[in-house]
This record gives C-alpha cells, structure tokens and sequence, in this order.
C-alpha cells in the first residue's frame, strides 16, 4: 500500500525492527549491511525490516500491540494498519536474519502468501513485545520512500539462538551484534544514526514524555514533530 507525492514517488508503508540485548554494561542492537547493488541505501548498514504487504494483515497473532501503540500507529495516516505492520516488521526480521518474535499457536485461517514457514510450524506473530518508537518518512527526491514505522524489541523475546543467522535471506549481509557506541563508525544513512540516538535515550529513560518523533523532511513547520495521543 502506498500514496503518490508531488514529486511522483509512490511513499510506501514499511516497519523496521530494533533488536536490542545487553552484553555485560553495554546495549547491542542487530544490525546487516545491505548489498552494493541495491537501489535503495547501498551499502549502508541497517536494521532489519521492509515494506508492508496485504497479506501481513491477514495472519492471526499470538499476541498483539499494546492499546497505546496502536492508537500511536493511526496518528497522522488515513490507514488503519497497526497489527499489519507489526506483522511486516516480524515477518521480515525472520526473512532477513532467520530469527522469530513468535509463539506456538495452531492458525485459524489458511495459510497466508508468504507466511507459509509460520503456517506450517504453527507459529504467531508475538507483537505484545514490540514497542513503536520512532517514524520518519523517506526525504523527497530520494529513489523509493518510505513510511517507516520503528519498533523496539529485547532480544529476550526472540525464539532462536541469537547468534544463529543460517536461516537467513540474502537481503543484509555482515549480520551482527553491534554496540550503540561502536556503530557510530559503520556506513550508516543519516536517519539511522538519528534512530540509533533515540534508542540509546529510550533504553536510559525509558518512552518519550515528549510523544514518539516523527522525522518527515521537508514538511511546513519543521523536519520532525511528535505523534502524541490527546
């Protein structure tokens, strides 16, 4: 699902996942370095996560979003597609590392296009452990843009062994636990690094007092404001 912008690139809806554990007094957090090749942020080191699709609002979940962020999630959007992007954004967490924010339940549907590996095992999307923090739209002029809507996940909830990346796509290579500080010195798009900035805050202080901020380049007023629930 998308919406076309004045300069003619659709702006399509995606979620992106910010994996995080704590290694001794320092937080970690997933990171992949995208292919060369790639239209979009070549090279750059990223967080998993893509574009929604129809279908991820049609699995059934294990559990589902908190009743705050989900109100978060329909801010400032004419589409209500909150549990959608919580299934996207798990969805391509395991098609982009390998690993599952899942739980065992039996569906009580038919297997959903490109949740087959799910439907098969019996497995959920687990969405109660995710936390929507952060959303920025792609800056105008740029070859795709996005939507994105970020969540933050402890690595606590994942079932898989963290360091096991067999399962795989080829989609990130150079997959690895980073430290906040120690990924200031990988090839990061500069949205990212202002990402990484609010999950360093968010896990000292905990949610935003202020709202979760929404970065959207070249807007009237300003580059960011805060999606904040009256």
């Amino acid at each position: 699902m998308s919406s076309e912008t004045l300069d003619g690139v659709p702006v399509k809806d995606a979620a992106t996942v910010v994996l995080f554990r704590k290694v001794s007094s320092k937080y970690n957090v997933l990171m992949g370095q995208r292919g060369k090749d790639a239209v979009f942020m070549p090279s750059k080191f990223v967080f998993p996560g893509g574009a929604y699709e129809e279908n991820d609002s049609k699995v059934p979940f294990y559990s589902i979003l908190s009743p705050h962020d989900k109100a978060l999630l329909k801010l400032e959007t004419k589409k209500n597609i909150s549990l959608g992007l919580a299934a996207t954004v798990i969805r391509e967490l395991w098609e982009e590392t390998g690993l599952k924010l899942v739980k065992p339940l039996k569906w009580n549907v038919k297997a959903v296009e490109g949740w087959e590996f799910f439907h098969k095992r019996g497995l959920c999307p687990n969405a109660s452990e995710l936390t929507f923090f952060f959303r920025a739209i792609t800056p105008v002029g740029r070859p795709r843009r996005f939507d994105a809507r970020f969540f933050l996940c402890d690595a606590k909830a994942i079932a898989d062994d963290l360091d096991d990346f067999s399962g795989a796509s080829s989609e990130l290579s150079h997959l690895q636990w980073i430290s906040i500080e120690e990924s200031k010195r990988f090839d990061l798009p500069i949205i990212t690094r202002i990402v990484l900035q609010e999950v360093s805050r968010f896990l000292k202080e905990g949610s935003n007092i202020n709202g979760v901020p929404f970065y959207n380049e070249g807007s009237s007023t300003s580059n960011f404001s805060n999606l904040i629930i009256d």
